[in-house]
């Protein structure tokens, strides 16, 4: 079978995530998480006061964006994480305060220009899973296998509140619809690749599928990508 590159892009919350990682180990792909990078990103710029719930130095940000060191490394359990300068963030960068800073720096170009030439130089031997907004449209335009997740807008706030009660934050299901609607919003309306559905992306979604259907599915055209 042959090494491609598969490009899952899709709205926040979609489970983007959790089925690329699982594809990724059922193929021994490299998995790369773009939005884990936009997080820490964000971390990084929330810690040195570079932006708060209502402003942004983007002056500040565009002069710091290729000083900031990212890298992935793999836990005990075979699952990458992320580092920035070198201390494990996975955990910081999971909040609602740095999700929403994300998708803000995200609409830096500076930014986006920075990340997706590191994530293109991840790529360049393929044999890789990347979830993001456009993976499929901007950074590898020519992936064998895109895949575009979406679902409703209220799916996806209950999955995304569910996940962060379980960790522990206090949070209202209208704050956390009202931000994945914002998000939204945002994503799909900034300059700088705005999230859209590449042509020849396969279109899946999962509002009504089981997480095992979801990834039969994806299983299956992957299958077929490899054997072509």
């Amino acid at each position: 079978m042959k090494k491609i590159i598969v490009a899952i892009d899709g709205f926040s919350s979609c489970g983007k995530s959790t089925m690329a990682k699982e594809l990724a180990r059922e193929s021994g792909y490299v998995y790369v998480d773009t939005g884990a990078m936009y997080r820490a990103v964000s971390l990084y710029c929330l810690r040195n006061g570079w932006m708060d719930n209502e402003h942004m130095d983007i002056h500040t940000i565009e002069s710091n964006i290729e000083n900031i060191e990212l890298s992935f490394k793999n836990n005990t359990e075979g699952k990458a994480e992320i580092y920035l300068h070198g201390e494990n963030v996975e955990k910081q960068i999971r909040t609602l305060e740095v999700a929403n800073g994300a998708s803000r720096v995200s609409t830096i170009g500076a930014v986006r220009r920075e990340l997706v030439r590191q994530q293109q130089n991840m790529g360049k031997n393929k044999g890789i899973v990347m979830d993001g907004r456009d993976i499929g449209t901007v950074v590898f335009p020519d992936a064998e296998l895109k895949i575009f997740l979406t679902a409703s807008a209220e799916i996806r706030a209950q999955r995304r509140m569910d996940e962060l009660k379980a960790k522990g934050d206090s949070v209202s299901f209208e704050e956390v619809l009202a931000n994945v609607k914002e998000r939204d919003e945002r994503d799909q309306n900034r300059a700088e690749s705005p999230l859209r559905c590449a042509d020849d992306a396969v279109v899946i979604d999962n509002t009504t599928l089981t997480p095992a259907q979801q990834q039969e599915m994806l299983r299956t055209l992957f299958k077929q990508k490899t054997l072509e």
